[in-house]
């Protein structure tokens, strides 16, 4: 009698995405990955956040060990995504651990000696520890019995110097390719332009890596960006009108900045909380652990916050000072919407912001080249900033994606009429040319729109700048058209700030053609009025604390709606008796299947996206009787 053949690649991978992830088939790209790495393939995957990225090392990291060929090492960089990440593949009936500095003595040496018994099937372990001679042992160990399988680098961008979070310690990871030439290696990441991909696979000797690149379009996200008044009063007005009880992250630059509109955000009455790199790590780690884990938290942090949040349900990503660059805003505004759902990417821009963004690149300690790559992609986000057309064609093109106007952007949504601001800026550049040909110095942009506007003031009269030709010629533009004038200046590469002297503005080669009427000044002609309130593309609802359906689930009845906000109270119970966040239990969208489905026995759950074999094992009985229990 003959054995039965093995399963293929393809098919062993659709087996375990339905069996234990509870998925009837694989996104996009994810299959064609999948089979590649189950092959033995090395492979570079840019994929959007949400998009499934963790699947694609997942499913390949279980079905190599099913095939004997041991565990998978997985590069984590924060602790906070190791936990929730080893939580969901337990729910999930899959062997995982972590390795890191929460683990006591006793607990570490456990996790080492399941792995040399071969009971675990992913290990995550950040790149600090990863190449510690302790931990390379391990490695050593396990390849000389070849149960070593697969490497998997998260963040993979990280070992970039172009990248937006760089880190140094990633550099070290070219030792696993040079130890462990037959392990393959995946290496994964949100965002990355061509020049830091190319840096990526430099760095971890990619060379021979398939590339997978999936579409950087988030096309539930809707991108908005207002000209910065009083930015705390523009935040508040946005979350109460667009977002009211749910959950969001706003970004700010400083430490002083987070805590004072985390304070403001309370003031206001919301659930708001700070998170920066100068609290306490335990303080820290509380404020995040409310926030994956309650309903309707803001999170107001700097930068430090968000890598490999997995939170499905954050319904938008506020910036109160503008990113550094399109990929730092790409990676942050994608942490919204990650569940598929109507989100909001918001930022609040103006001159200062342009100004202290410069002053940093000019001010670090950097080399001239690589101070040159970092203006070009501060250049690259001004564009989309100062754009009057569509912003995800300006976002996707900068990642080399074309695309045409989405329909649910500010620009799209409500199109902007612009004015001609040409003689406005010949007028600036003007003054500032006479006022530096006369006195020798720069100024900066407040004084040189006193001039333009005629301003009486004590400088204007002592510098004798009253007597210049462009004296008053602008009085008929308003301090905020101005400011829009020099923004788009500064954008354009026609003004350049000099941060080694008091932010004073200086021309450039790309005056002389504005200055020409070569070059036309396009600015919005309502650039202070907030742009008109459109309805979502979603069926829930923006005010109201009750629980909302997802917007991709068929509408639920009455009944429907009932079993529906049990279930999520039941979840509530289930995470807080695992310490987990409730998405790792499941998602609001198997939820309201489920709700729909209005199941009378465990068969009935079988086939519902997100309920795998584990899953319904573990927590089967369970739905049926919460369901039976509220028939409505």
């Amino acid at each position: 009698m003959h054995a039965a053949a093995a399963p293929s690649s393809s098919s062993l991978a659709l087996q375990i995405l339905q069996e234990v992830f509870g998925y009837a088939a694989f996104r996009s790209t994810q299959a064609t990955i999948v089979e590649h790495v189950i092959g033995g393939g090395d492979a570079l995957v840019l994929m959007p956040t949400g998009g499934g990225k963790s699947l694609c090392y997942q499913v390949p990291a279980i079905a190599r060990q099913r095939q004997g060929q041991g565990v998978t090492i997985v590069v984590s960089p924060l602790i906070a995504l190791m936990h929730d990440q080893v939580g969901a593949l337990h729910e999930a009936g899959v062997e995982a651990a972590f390795l890191n500095s929460t683990l006591d003595w006793q607990q570490t040496q456990e996790v080492e000696r399941r792995l040399a018994r071969g009971e675990i099937t992913l290990l995550y372990a950040a790149p600090e520890r990863v190449t510690t001679p302790r931990f390379l042992e391990l490695l050593d160990e396990l390849n000389a019995r070849r149960k070593l399988s697969l490497f998997a680098i998260d963040e993979a961008h990280c070992v970039s110097q172009w990248g937006h979070d760089f880190r140094p310690e990633y550099r070290q990871l070219t030792l696993l390719h040079e130890r462990y030439p037959a392990v393959p290696r995946i290496a994964l990441t949100a965002t990355a332009d061509a020049l830091t991909r190319a840096d990526i696979v430099e760095r971890l000797q990619l060379q021979e890596a398939g590339q997978f690149v999936s579409s950087f379009d988030r096309p539930n996200i809707r991108y908005t960006i207002v000209e910065k008044k009083d930015a705390v009063a523009q935040l508040l007005r946005f979350i109460e009108s667009e977002h009211e009880g749910e959950a969001g992250v706003v970004y700010c630059q400083s430490r002083r900045r987070v805590e004072e509109v985390a304070q403001a955000l309370v003031d206001a009455g919301l659930a708001a909380l700070p998170y920066h790199a100068g609290l306490d790590a335990a303080l820290r780690q509380k404020h995040q652990d409310r926030f994956l884990r309650e309903e309707g938290i803001v999170m107001v942090a700097t930068v430090a916050f968000g890598m490999g949040i997995d939170k499905p349900d954050v319904r938008f990503v506020a910036h109160l000072d503008m990113p550094k660059n399109i990929e730092g805003y790409y990676q942050e505004t994608g942490r919204a919407g990650r569940d598929g759902e109507a989100a909001d990417a918001w930022m609040a821009y103006g001159l200062q912001d342009v100004v202290n963004q410069r002053r940093m690149i000019d001010e670090s300690p950097a080399g001239d080249e690589f101070k040159q790559v970092m203006r070009g992609k501060l250049d690259a986000l001004l564009a989309l900033a100062e754009a009057t057309d569509c912003r995800r064609v300006r976002l996707l093109g900068y990642f080399g994606e074309a695309s045409t106007a989405c329909g649910n952007c500010d620009n799209c949504l409500t199109p902007p009429e612009l004015w001609d601001g040409t003689e406005a800026a010949q007028m600036m550049l003007s003054t500032i040319y006479w006022i530096r040909k006369q006195d020798g110095i720069g100024y900066g942009a407040g004084h040189i729109m006193d001039i333009v506007r005629g301003k009486d003031t004590d400088k204007v009269r002592q510098k004798g700048h009253d007597g210049l030709s462009t004296f008053g010629r602008g009085d008929a533009y308003s301090e905020a058209q101005l400011r829009g004038v020099l923004r788009q200046l500064i954008a354009i590469g026609a003004l350049h700030v000099d941060a080694e002297h008091y932010n004073t503005l200086q021309l450039t080669e790309g005056s002389r053609v504005v200055l020409k009427g070569e070059a036309r000044v396009q600015l919005r002609a309502s650039i202070n009025a907030p742009a008109a309130r459109r309805s979502r593309k979603s069926s829930s609802t923006r005010s109201g604390a009750a629980p909302k359906t997802p917007a991709a689930a068929a509408p639920l009845d009455a009944a429907g709606q009932a079993r529906f906000d049990a279930l999520r109270a039941w979840r509530a119970e289930v995470a807080k008796a695992h310490s987990l966040p409730a998405y790792v239990i499941f998602h609001d969208a198997t939820l309201a299947a489920i709700a729909a489905r209005a199941p009378q026995s465990l068969e009935d759950l079988q086939g519902v996206s997100g309920i795998g074999a584990s899953k319904l094992e573990k927590y089967g009985q369970e739905v049926l009787r919460v369901c039976g229990e509220n028939q409505g």
